[in-house]
């Protein structure tokens, strides 16, 4: 079974690298942070397993879907791996864990402020959590995976509710990854300008689900097909760490208890 769709982006269909190399580098900046015990809250196929759980003392992974969960314990068996549906995070104890991160995950939370409060609850003091999702400035259209997106300036306030340091950072991308989202942008935009009644917005996620999946397939693998190499050339190293988050394609938010 895998769980890859056009929301969860894959590593191995071509088409999905620029998605891909975006959400491998949160894991790649993170490291510097790793040490002690670790806990990923929606961790899903373990996309950065590899590249933190060696550097941590103990691993957890969290995720709603149980088959992931059973796929990892095979292969990670040094890992502790949970089947978890959060918030709360109702199995773990308090003041446990040196650094927790959730990389793409807030923004398909309902009640993200319990789901940071969570996050603090099981940090130990002093512990770091590291979270990214994306910059609703840089979205293309709505995603109907997503309960809500977030400006910097919003998911600082809410992060600042619970925790007492918040520093908001960016993941941009160097002249290689904007001319892939400037060409994504125009190509999303040819398809948006038939969808005259706005129903994007309009119709309820779960039936706005089928035909994002399909249309968003189709203009990525076109993305693939038409260019000269752009985007199986995507790395995660075009991916940069930056202190102005409103331009950035993903917020890259570092909390302290």
């Amino acid at each position: 079974m895998s769980v890859y769709t056009t929301e969860i982006a894959s590593d191995v269909i071509a088409s999905d690298n620029p998605i891909h190399q975006r959400l491998l580098k949160a894991y790649y900046l993170s490291q510097q942070y790793i040490y002690g015990k670790v806990l990923e809250i929606g961790c899903g196929e373990g996309r950065g397993v590899e590249l933190i759980a060696p550097k941590a003392d103990t691993f957890t992974g969290v995720d709603k879907i149980p088959q992931v969960i059973q796929n990892l314990k095979a292969k990670h068996p040094e890992g502790d791996f949970r089947q978890m549906v959060i918030p709360p995070l109702a199995e773990l104890k308090d003041n446990t864990y040196d650094v927790v991160v959730s990389f793409q995950v807030i923004e398909h939370i309902r009640k993200d402020l319990n789901y940071l409060e969570e996050i603090f609850r099981v940090l130990k003091p002093g512990g770091k959590a590291l979270i990214t999702t994306p910059n609703i400035k840089m979205s293309l259209s709505r995603n109907p995976w997503h309960i809500r997106e977030y400006t910097a300036n919003e998911l600082k306030e809410l992060a600042q509710k619970v925790f007492s340091k918040v520093e908001m950072l960016g993941i941009g991308g160097n002249e290689k990854v904007m001319t892939y989202y400037n060409e994504n942008k125009k190509s999303v935009n040819k398809i948006m300008k038939w969808d005259v009644l706005k129903l994007q917005y309009r119709l309820p996620a779960f039936i706005l689900k089928i035909p994002y999946e399909i249309l968003n397939r189709m203009n990525r693998n076109k993305l693939n097909s038409g260019d000269s190499g752009l985007v199986s050339e995507i790395h995660h190293s075009d991916y940069i760490l930056t202190k102005e988050p409103d331009t950035s394609l993903d917020l890259f938010c570092v909390m302290e208890k």
